[in-house]
């Protein structure tokens, strides 16, 4: 089987994606709320993810589909709190994201500016599609 392509983030750390075990195997993830739309010449995909540092996002690229993990740590994580209100989700997120056929997803890119993650994978054009079927 081969490995998901990872997308290379500004400023991103190597790190190792933790295996699911029998402890964690039934913890669900937080789902990411994204904006995708494409452009005449990208594919685009935005996602607010205030409070995560860009290393602790993993995106991965594989076939038609485009996955995004991180984890989201709890600032205020003490248990002598007492909420009124807890809407924030704190703890691991992913969103898995289809990818339409056409995509250069070799070239693709993804950066973080305040809070706001961006990725764009550039489009294959009529003439480029030729050139790579050809080889």
């Amino acid at each position: 089987m081969a490995r998901p392509k990872k997308i290379k983030l500004e400023g991103s750390v190597e790190k190792a994606v933790e295996a699911p075990t029998k402890d964690n195997i039934f913890d669900s993830d937080g789902e990411l709320v994204v904006d995708v739309f494409e452009t005449p010449a990208e594919f685009v995909v935005l996602a607010t993810i205030a409070g995560v540092n860009i290393s602790d996002l993993d995106i991965a690229v594989e076939k038609d589909m485009m996955v995004i993990k991180g984890n989201r740590a709890n600032p205020h994580n003490d248990p002598t709190h007492k909420y009124f209100y807890q809407e924030c989700y704190f703890g691991p997120f992913s969103r898995k994201i289809v990818l339409p056929e056409s995509l250069h997803t070799e070239k693709a890119s993804a950066e973080m500016d305040k809070g706001m993650l961006t990725i764009k994978i550039p489009k294959i054009m009529g003439g480029e599609m030729e050139n790579t079927e050809a080889a």
